[in-house]
């Protein structure tokens, strides 16, 4: 790799610093992405991020968001990315670009559209394979041409653009080659920035390749009290800065705590992730691995950054603004700094959960030593250096709570335009101003003292105020003991005037501006009002009950008595509702009724028999059996939600892979269930490779035990489970379950390999192997440690369903089917009951706040999921408590809903919200929404 990265675009990297424009600089970076923002806002929020300091953001760019359907693109309203960076460019930001093709970002799918996952043969997504690649090229055809447009050297404020995300975490088989392939799509298309990768779990080579032309950068998302983690950030450091890179953090975070312990170990990009938050509207929620396994992510998306989907400015703006004011009083010289591996600084006093001192060497001399406080009191400390020519010790300095401090050693004065040093400080210098003829710094303290040391050469007795001054040798020793503030004035030999202000550390952070004569502007807070806007008067609520199995009229068809389910991607739907109605094929007169066993089933299935109820379950990709024994049933429904495609692979359920479809594969009705439990015959002694080690073939001489039930001494045991099966006559599904099973375990079938007992989903069809009547060999290869169960063995025999019409709904159908509800709905107040399984269509007319910014909307209630439309828009999904089939719901807020102040036209909105009763169990009840005013 080039031990240095340059490109026409006037952006250039080295070991020890980003430049642009011939300018070096630390680049503090807020993830804030339009998709999940109004349009009308774009402006709004990108001052904001500007104001509180940082002068950079990263915005992904959604593959799907933009391509809904293959081939058809759009770039408007809230997907004109163009117009995005245009806004950043004139609020003055850099921007990072992150086209993928996958994001991650908890956004459907990654943002990889999901018709990919429906392609035969099917693609090898996310890898060097020449057809996924074909798409992509597609993809990036559309949204490179704008990058480029806004790139730096084109009078844009793209500095980097970033192919693929965290690709470490995925198992791609040829890194260095796909990452080639993508770089050769951005040479194509002009891109002259730099392009980077990001490593999600440290894998450099795995995330990136090491391909020629494209920087590793590194996320971090450690505890932020981790008292090792400079260590860890100090060797990616180093690895990089070998490779003539700088340390690029474009993830981690969001409280400037961490922030300043990532600047101590040498980052040059600090990259909190989140940082304004923002709203999943429509479908474009994820599904994930934040449970347990499976979550669904909320329409609210928000990690606490510091400003809110709603545009509230939070405390953690404060301390962006003063992390940011340190990193410009220091300017160039700790822009192009380096960690000193061999510093010999030390903390004594009360080091107990102190982390550090970590030490940057300044550019042109000095140094900053960071010293983090790991716990939740405060500690009395000081620093002190080996060598006594230095600075060699501090005065005891307060080092607060969950604090880290930034002090300066032997820094010139030069920095700031006059002559001397500052030897020591135990403030915090956050803000240097060179005014008119001379300087003026700024410190901040915790507790009452502070002491500040400088090398300079005063031309007269320095004016004071709340601090004493003592001269020693050439020095002036600043010492406040108890002021909020003290200030000290004098004018240097050479003639330039210099002030020095120390303050409190709650003015720093509300600090606007300094001055020569020791003054300072401070921001104050706003006044809390203890009387927010009024919520609406009574609205006017209207509902309409509808029968939760059948589809709207404006669904569209999407399959008409097809022989067998099939996933919804694969008819062409992407995202919304899908209803699947089938016939059963069960004669009451030949069968008896046991249940349903629904394979292969996700996000959210609500199972209705002839119209009965019978629950709604989140299996995320898995089998499930539903007991419906003594019931009767000629027809089968089904109401589907696609919550959302994962944005994450995890093998531990079907759903949580990357390509994983949607809807169900079939439903078979149980007309027996066989407990095969008993029975096995046992050989104790295997390893996995025991078909070709086996050493005793006479199974007469075998024991015969329950499945799993043999004790062993080895840990872990390893066995093999053998017994037979014959299958019954009269159906034409039978499956295999391995009820409750834990541990490692593999099944042949007549000697055929089967593959992996999945312990989430244990359900193996035995079709392709069953001639009825006729026997099957099982045979099982158990791996077995304490505390593993292995549960019970059965087997369900049946009727596949058949004849499924399949309708489906996205955002405009299910709009249109409550437009024409809406003239069937009568009124009513709150509460709100549904019986199990039954839906309907709640509707009010909602004023904008009185302020015109909108509402936060609560939802009180148990056993209903919402799909709430704001006009023609959906803003929310929301699922409230009650129900075995709800899954963990995170990413924000599980109960409430954002309606956006502009999206009101002419102070009023409609409001539309879709309501389902899934709890089996209970009624879904509304108890009441809510209004706060934003």
């Amino acid at each position: 790799m080039s031990t240095r990265i340059e490109s026409e675009s006037v952006v250039s990297l080295s070991g020890q610093a980003v430049n642009i424009r011939g300018e070096s600089v630390i680049l503090l970076c807020a993830s804030l992405f339009y998709f999940r923002i109004p349009p009308e806002l774009w402006q709004e929020r990108l001052q904001q991020v500007r104001e509180a300091g940082y002068n950079c953001i990263d915005v992904y760019f959604p593959w799907n968001f933009h391509e809904l359907q293959e081939g058809t693109w759009e770039f408007t309203g809230m997907r004109d990315a163009d117009r995005f960076l245009q806004l950043a460019s004139e609020a003055g930001l850099w921007v990072i670009a992150r086209p993928g093709p996958y994001i991650c970002s908890e956004w459907d799918g990654g943002s990889l559209p999901a018709y990919l996952y429906a392609k035969e043969p099917a693609l090898r997504i996310r890898d060097n394979d020449p057809a996924f690649l074909q798409h992509v090229a597609r993809w990036y055809a559309q949204i490179l041409p704008i990058l480029h447009r806004h790139e730096v050297t084109n009078g844009g404020s793209v500095i980097f653009v970033q192919l693929e995300n965290e690709l470490d975490f995925y198992d791609c088989s040829d890194p260095a080659g796909y990452m080639a392939a993508l770089r050769d799509m951005a040479a194509t298309h002009g891109l002259t920035v730099p392009l980077i990768a990001c490593a999600g779990q440290g894998g450099l080579v795995q995330a990136s390749g090491l391909t020629e032309g494209i920087v590793p950068t590194c996320n971090f998302y450690p505890n932020d009290r981790d008292p090792d983690f400079e260590h860890k950030v100090l060797h990616y450091r180093e690895v990089l800065h070998r490779l003539g890179l700088p340390l690029l953090v474009t993830e981690t975070n969001r409280s400037h705590y961490l922030l300043r312990r990532l600047l101590s170990a040498g980052a040059k990009l600090l990259g909190p992730y989140l940082q304004a938050s923002g709203t999943n509207f429509g479908f474009t929620n994820a599904t994930n691995n934040w449970g347990k396994p499976l979550a669904f992510l909320t329409s609210d998306y928000d990690f606490g950054g510091m400003i809110s989907p709603e545009g509230h400015l939070r405390e953690e703006v404060k301390e962006a603004k003063l992390l940011s004011r340190l990193i410009r009083a220091y300017g160039r010289a700790i822009a192009e700094s380096e960690p000193d591996s061999e510093s010999k600084w030390s903390v004594a006093g009360e080091k107990e959960g102190v982390f550090g001192p970590y030490v940057l060497r300044l550019k042109g001399g000095g140094e900053l030593i960071f010293v983090t406080n790991g716990e939740e009191r405060s500690k009395q400390i000081s620093l002190h250096h080996e060598d006594a020519s230095q600075a060699s010790s501090t005065g005891t300095l307060t080092l607060a709570a969950s604090r880290s401090l930034a002090l300066p050693a032997m820094v010139p004065l030069s920095n700031w335009g006059v002559p001397g040093h500052l030897v020591s400080s135990t403030a915090e210098l956050y803000m240097a101003e060179q005014q008119k003829d001379g300087v003026v710094l700024a410190f901040h303290k915790e507790g009452d003292n502070a002491e500040i040391i400088l090398s300079v050469d005063v031309a007269n007795n320095p004016m004071t105020e709340g601090m004493q001054v003592i001269h020693r040798e050439g020095q002036l020793i600043l010492q406040l003991s108890g002021a909020e503030t003290a200030l000290c004035r004098f004018e240097l030999k050479e003639g330039q005037r210099c002030t020095v202000i120390v303050t409190s550390r709650l003015n720093a952070l509300r600090t606007e501006a300094i001055y020569l004569d020791g003054s300072i502007t401070i921001t104050e807070d706003p006044p809390v009002s203890n009387e927010p806007d009024p919520a609406p008067a009574a609205l006017d609520w209207r509902f309409v009950a509808r029968k939760g199995w059948k589809a709207p009229i404006q669904a569209a068809t999407a399959q008409t008595k097809g022989a067998k389910a099939e996933f919804l991607e694969r008819l062409g739907v992407y995202r919304g509702y899908a209803w699947y109605e089938a016939e059963t094929n069960w004669d009451a007169d030949k069968h008896q009724m046991h249940g349903f066993l629904v394979r292969q089933a996700s996000d959210v299935v609500s199972l209705y028999a002839d119209g009965t109820y019978l629950g709604t379950f989140t299996p995320g990709g898995a089998s499930m059996f539903v007991p419906a024994s003594g019931r009767e049933a000629k027809k089968l429904q089904a109401r589907v939600e696609i919550w959302g495609h994962s944005n994450f692979d995890d093998l531990r359920l079907p759903a949580l892979r990357l390509p994983s479809l949607k809807g169900f594969k079939g439903i078979a009705t149980i007309t027996a269930v066989h407990n095969i439990t008993s029975n096995w015959r046992v050989h104790p002694k295997v390893d996995r490779s025991w078909q070709d080690t086996l050493t005793q073939p006479d199974e007469a001489l075998w024991p015969v035990v329950s499945f799993g039930s043999w004790l062993s001494a080895d840990y872990p045991s390893q066995m093999i489970f053998r017994r037979t099966y014959i299958p019954g006559a009269g159906g034409d599904s039978w499956t295999l379950h391995f009820q409750n099973f834990q541990g490692y375990a593999r099944l042949w079938v007549n000697g055929i390999d089967v593959g992996l007992i999945h312990p989430l989903d244990p359900f193996i069809d035995l079709k392709p192997f069953v001639t009825p009547g006729q026997e099957l060999l099982l045979e099982v290869y158990l791996e077995r440690t304490m505390g593993h169960h292995t549960g019970q063995v059965l087997v369900y025999e049946g009727l596949e369903a058949s004849a499924y019409t399949i309708m489906a709904a996205e955002e405009a159908e299910l709009k249109a089917a409550a437009d024409q509800e809406i003239a069937n709905a009568t009124p009513l107040e709150l509460p709100l009951t549904l019986t199990s399984g039954e839906a309907g269509w709640l509707f009010a007319s909602i004023p904008n706040s009185a302020q015109g910014k909108g509402w936060r909307v609560r939802a009180a209630g148990s056993g209903l999921k919402l799909t709430v439309f704001m006009e023609e828009r959906i803003v929310g999904r929301l699922w409230l408590p009650g129900g075995e089939g709800r899954p963990m719901m995170t990413g924000g807020s599980a109960d409430s809903f954002y309606l956006p102040g502009p999206w009101f036209q002419a102070g009023q909105a409609q409001l539309s919200i879709f309501l389902e009763a899934v709890d089996e169990q209970d009624a879904g009840t509304l108890e009441k929404l809510e209004f706060i005013s934003v």
